[in-house]
């Protein structure tokens, strides 16, 4: 327990430095794919976005459960004094892991061709297939031990080796791409993934090391736990996490191959529908997550919080730490989608050259603002042990997802806008799921006002007058980042000044205590 306490930070301060760290993280990470975007074209992100869910799904079958395991048991064992049963928990679950990897990983391999071309529907990713099974095997090795360190309140080694893992990634994708390019686009695709490989090694050996430097001496610590004990705890979590994850990227991989084909049904040429898949999917909607950098690191506070509130029967503080999360999650979230929907079309065609950035944002934008909120109510779940609620829901919403994909997309006239509609709804409907949880298990007060309305309000304000100032920049004839740049601050402030007017104060928001 010393080795815990002595390192760790406060909740304010947890979120605050994995926000700081984060965002200078993320917007590495955006940089990277403008760049990557702008190198191999909308194909080629089209072919990645392809590989991504396989990805997604690689470790649903291997490490998601066992990660949330990791973090969920390390907290209640140090909050109860028992290091020694923590560690117990890393070396378990990274046994599972390597049971697990070798016949789901050996399985991918083998059947890579068929993969490729019966399930994703393009031959063009095998070789980015082949290649996710190290990738995958290394993310695991490095999520269970930066998970642990959150499970343990350490947040600054995790973080850095996060940062640091952005500019290698980079360093290594963009570099092999210009040492190999112009290529194939099967090529460059499996040159994208070959340098997330590199990445991953990197990540997968510092947190290894960090973790026996800082937290080798909790196996001395508390009595330990009875394998076959321990062995079923982790299950209890890892399975309907791991469940959960599993048909959720499941599903997340059919509709991601359904839209392309859908779209040739409706009359587009394979070549333009693969294009508009990583338009939406590798463009968007990664501009519209980078200024939600903050939700996961609150997610990291806030879940071994819960759990550690939880376990010692903090019933008040669990509902405390919630509402402030929410919060939070509130006063950053709805500026952050309000101003992308005013400036975003504009910003879009700036920085990856593609106008049809724009043509889906502002409903993409609403979506992805209920999805934070959405979240933030799933990772009180998690604290609170009821990741079967989490579970059901998202099985629940990502069925809703695949039947607009699958009934709306071919349509003429409605294309990916079927998808669109579809984020729209089920984002609305989980959160509907989620709060409704969350207020059964631990008796939450919804404070819509504090919630929703004040920074609701705040925001359409904002978003108003930005987009009036920046019209009024740029007919004046100011360069366009002088015009995004003034607008932007412009908004801030005045987004603030509404917040104020209305009684809340951002000062009272950040504590997760």
């Amino acid at each position: 327990m010393a080795v815990a306490q002595n390192g760790e930070m406060s909740a304010a301060g947890s979120v605050l430095f994995l926000t700081v760290l984060g965002t200078v993280s993320q917007v590495l990470g955006f940089g990277y794919r403008v760049a990557l975007s702008r190198m191999v074209g909308a194909e080629v992100m089209g072919l990645y976005q392809l590989l991504m869910p396989v990805y997604s799904v690689l470790l649903s079958l291997t490490a998601v459960g066992l990660t949330a395991a990791a973090s969920n048991l390390t907290s209640q064992h140090l909050a109860l004094g028992n290091g020694r049963g923590a560690a117990q928990v890393l070396g378990t679950c990274l046994r599972l892991l390597a049971l697990v990897l070798l016949p789901v990983g050996g399985a991918a391999v083998l059947g890579s061709d068929a993969i490729s071309v019966y399930l994703l529907g393009d031959a063009r990713t095998q070789l980015g297939l082949v290649l996710l099974v190290p990738c995958a095997a290394l993310t695991g090795v490095e999520n269970l031990h930066k998970h642990v360190f959150y499970g343990a309140g350490l947040v600054r080694p995790p973080a850095v080796t996060e940062l640091l893992e952005q500019a290698v990634r980079a360093a290594a994708v963009l570099g092999l791409l210009i040492c190999f390019l112009p290529q194939y686009p099967e090529r460059a695709a499996g040159l994208i993934v070959a340098g997330m490989v590199v990445c991953e090694v990197f990540s997968a050996l510092t947190l290894t090391v960090l973790y026996h430097s800082r937290l080798g001496g909790l196996r001395r610590q508390g009595p330990g736990e009875p394998g076959q004990i321990r062995r079923r705890r982790i299950l209890s979590i890892a399975l309907p996490v791991g469940a959960n994850a599993l048909l959720g990227n499941l599903m997340g991989a059919v509709n991601a191959t359904l839209i392309p084909r859908k779209l040739v049904e409706g009359g587009m040429d394979r070549g333009e529908a693969v294009s508009e898949l990583g338009v939406v999917c590798g463009m968007t909607l990664p501009m519209l997550s980078l200024p939600t950098v903050f939700l996961g690191a609150m997610s990291l506070v806030l879940v071994p919080r819960l759990a550690r509130s939880a376990a010692l029967g903090q019933r008040n503080r669990v509902r405390r730490q919630i509402d402030r999360a929410l919060s939070a999650v509130s006063v950053l979230t709805l500026p952050a989608m309000g101003m992308i929907a005013v400036l975003g079309p504009d910003l879009g065609t700036f920085l990856f050259g593609q106008e049809k950035v724009g043509e889906h944002l502002v409903p993409l934008a609403a979506a992805m603002a209920l999805s934070c909120y959405q979240s933030t109510f799933g990772a009180a779940l998690n604290g609170i042990g009821r990741q079967g609620s989490v579970a059901w829901i998202s099985i629940l919403c990502d069925g809703v997802q695949l039947a607009f994909t699958a009934g709306l997309v071919a349509r003429p006239g409605i294309g990916m806008g079927g998808y669109v509609l579809g984020t729209l709804v089920t984002s609305a409907l989980g959160l509907a799921l989620c709060a409704w949880q969350v207020v059964r298990a631990t008796g939450l007060r919804l404070r819509l006002f504090q919630w929703a309305t004040a920074p609701g309000l705040a925001a359409l304000l904002m978003a108003l007058v930005t987009n009036l100032l920046y019209r009024v920049l740029r007919d004046s004839g100011l360069p366009l980042p002088h015009s995004l740049a003034a607008a932007l601050l412009f908004g801030g402030v005045l987004y603030l000044a509404a917040l104020n007017a209305q009684g809340v104060h951002l000062r009272e928001l950040f504590h997760l205590q």
